[in-house]
């Protein structure tokens, strides 16, 4: 990986809104225990054996706690990193919610932006009852948030494979 700095240009309105999500997925991690049954939980956790329950409740047993405390991790280098550009005005009608703002991502940071993004992806098409492409309506407005991850994450993933 190239030790470049990526540059997201963001509508500051949009950081606060992004930072909200991210803000409700560490909650959603720090609030539910493992073996709650929350499906979202349960799909950032995905099974390693599909054949073998109790070699696959064994490896989560084992990797499970590790792997959402880096997702947590992750999310709060990318709350500290949207920090400054998620400052908004309380005036509705000012138009620095409208205002550009530059997020420079070290590697790392990008990386955990990334892992980020797709985990609040995944944990909103859990709840959106999407398992692939055809449970997904394109015109149906619930699907707007999850519709705005993915293109900030396709951007990201095209800029960092620019990079190469």
């Amino acid at each position: 990986m190239s030790d470049r700095i990526v540059v997201l240009e963001v509508a500051r309105l949009e950081a606060a809104h992004l930072a909200g999500l991210v803000g409700q997925f560490a909650e959603l991690l720090r609030e539910s225990a493992p073996d709650d049954g929350d499906p979202a939980i349960a799909r950032l956790v995905p099974s390693a054996y599909s054949d073998d329950e109790d070699a696959a409740r064994e490896f989560r047993a084992l990797t499970q706690s590790d792997l959402l405390d880096r997702r947590a991790s992750d999310a709060a280098l990318v709350l500290a990193s949207l920090q400054d550009a998620s400052e908004i005005p309380e005036d509705p009608d000012d138009p620095a919610l409208l205002e550009q703002v530059e997020i420079r991502l070290a590697p790392e940071t990008a990386q955990a932006w990334l892992r980020t993004l797709a985990a609040v992806r995944l944990v909103l098409a859990t709840r959106l009852g999407v398992v692939d492409e055809d449970d997904h309506e394109h015109d149906d407005p619930r699907f707007g948030v999850y519709d705005w991850i993915g293109y900030r994450l396709d951007g990201l993933v095209a800029a960092l494979d620019s990079e190469d």
